[in-house]
């Protein structure tokens, strides 16, 4: 019997875990690894810190995912990989083929203090106590969409609380087009929200505990370390199949893959539309049949809530405003959340 192995539980994970339950494959052991029982749907995240969703409404069980799929669910942290195993803080795990999924995480600079937005679980399990403790002030550290969304959302959670956010770049969200960066810095300080724009940070008078990091993503250093070819960043590098350059038996999808032939921003609409290529792939893989190749769009929508029941839509050069745009939104990720539902 073959083993696939599935390291970690994001979005393409996800979405291949319910195929394989819908399209099973005989004479495969499909594992599961992950840290977590639960994975966070990231286009919920920004409203359930605003308090406009539950912890249930935007976490994938992935226990019961498992069971629907009749894969083997191992609850462990993976450190390492080798040519036929995955190294993990508890278990060695054997493979034929592997994929790897597990996000990324802000890159935080040496000897800084205070909490990444990500990995999810830990941020949420700090905001829950932060937000509780009625705070003076606290710091966002990163100006991009990320960090200006999350600025929002928590800014209608505490509302009397100061909110600090610094940026690098002279303006917010630099990759959006200008009409949707200047609506959002005019959300911003309508909001009362401090900017910091256009200054390199040296030090943040801040307490440690009171500061969010929502930077650049980076990759862990076993990822790098497992001799798989990699971009300057440390992100697996794949082709037009999901699968490493370097390895063939390896795949990867979500943040911490780089497509070498399409340059893309490290966000979750492309994790969630690889999800299909990478189960059709990995299929193919596993009965030894040419893999096909995915080509992710180039412009893409982004629909992002502004912590007040509106959102902004952002398509190339258009942009928009309106609390139907909120609905479109809550839609689409309840929907997308609903697939899974019936295995909880």
């Amino acid at each position: 019997m073959k083993q696939l192995v599935l390291v970690g539980g994001g979005h393409s994970h996800a979405i291949a875990l319910r195929q394989f339950g819908l399209n099973p494959i005989s004479d495969v052991q499909i594992t599961l690894i992950t840290e977590a029982e639960d994975t966070p749907y990231s286009g919920m995240l920004p409203g359930h810190v605003a308090g406009f969703y539950s912890y249930e409404d935007c976490h994938i069980n992935l226990r019961s995912l498992c069971e629907f799929a009749k894969a083997r669910l191992i609850v462990d942290r993976a450190v390492g990989l080798e040519r036929d195993r995955v190294v993990c803080e508890q278990n060695t795990i054997a493979f034929d083929f592997v994929s790897i999924d597990i996000g990324s995480t802000p890159n935080i600079p040496a000897q800084a203090k205070g909490i990444g937005a990500k990995p999810i679980s830990k941020f949420l399990k700090w905001w829950d106590e932060f937000a509780k403790s009625n705070p003076e002030q606290f710091a966002i550290v990163g100006g991009g969409t990320g960090g200006v969304e999350l600025a929002l959302n928590m800014q209608h959670r505490l509302p009397n609380t100061a909110i600090h956010l610094f940026q690098r770049d002279r303006e917010v969200m630099p990759k959006h087009n200008a009409w949707v960066r200047r609506k959002f810095k005019q959300l911003l300080v309508q909001r009362g929200i401090i900017l910091h724009l256009g200054k390199a940070i040296e030090s943040i008078e801040f307490d440690p505990n009171t500061i969010v990091w929502v930077t650049q993503a980076s990759a862990p250093d076993w990822i790098r370390q497992s001799g798989l070819k990699v971009d300057d960043e440390g992100f697996i590098l794949v082709n037009d199949a999901l699968q490493s350059i370097s390895h063939p038996q390896v795949f990867a999808a979500g943040d911490i893959a780089t497509m070498i032939n399409h340059d893309r921003p490290k966000a979750g609409v492309f994790a969630v539309r690889q999800g299909k290529p990478l189960f059709q792939n990995l299929s193919l893989a596993l009965n030894n049949q040419p893999l096909k190749p995915y080509h992710p769009q180039k412009t893409y929508l982004s629909l992002i809530g502004t912590g007040d029941h509106l959102a902004v839509a952002s398509y190339g050069l258009l942009g928009a405003r309106s609390r139907l745009l909120w609905r479109m939104k809550d839609s689409i990720d309840r929907t997308f959340m609903n697939q899974f539902r019936y295995s909880n």
